[in-house]
């Protein structure tokens, strides 16, 4: 039996549920294995091949290997297991959100210290009177 997701409407946007975690387990994993320097060395001497010992997919591979975390989030992957792979490059946790958003270390900062991101276009499918109706409240005062 397939679970309502109301959060599925949001453009943009990819929630790390149950399913996400499933598609991502190994990718996490992978990540997760990063926090050993052992293993760490063992990435960058050959990355490749540390990742064909994973039993992830080849376009979560392709995603790690092109540094997309994008890309990575959208096949399971979870930013805080993700943000491993930052830290292995030398990369803070800063440099990564803005090459997320396509903006530069200092464009994302600045956003951020100015009140981060404008709800517009941010929000979900049918609001502001697009073509669908508002979403009702879920839970039990929606039933009544």
């Amino acid at each position: 039996m397939a679970l309502d997701k109301p959060y599925l409407d949001v453009p943009g946007t990819t929630i790390f549920d149950t399913e996400q975690s499933r598609k991502g387990y190994w990718l996490n994993q992978f990540c997760m294995s990063l926090m050993k320097a052992d293993n760490r060395a063992l990435f960058k001497a050959n990355e490749r091949a540390y990742l064909d010992e994973w039993a992830m997919t080849e376009e979560q591979k392709q995603a790690v290997l092109a540094r997309d975390l994008n890309w990575c989030i959208r096949t399971g992957g979870n930013i805080y297991f993700l943000a491993k792979i930052g830290a292995t490059d030398g990369k803070s946790f800063q440099q990564m959100a803005g090459s997320m958003t396509g903006m530069t270390e200092d464009e994302y900062r600045a956003m951020m210290i100015g009140g981060g991101r404008s709800v517009e276009g941010n929000r979900f499918i049918g609001e502001d009177g697009d073509a669908q109706a508002h979403r009702q409240p879920q839970g039990k005062a929606a039933k009544a």
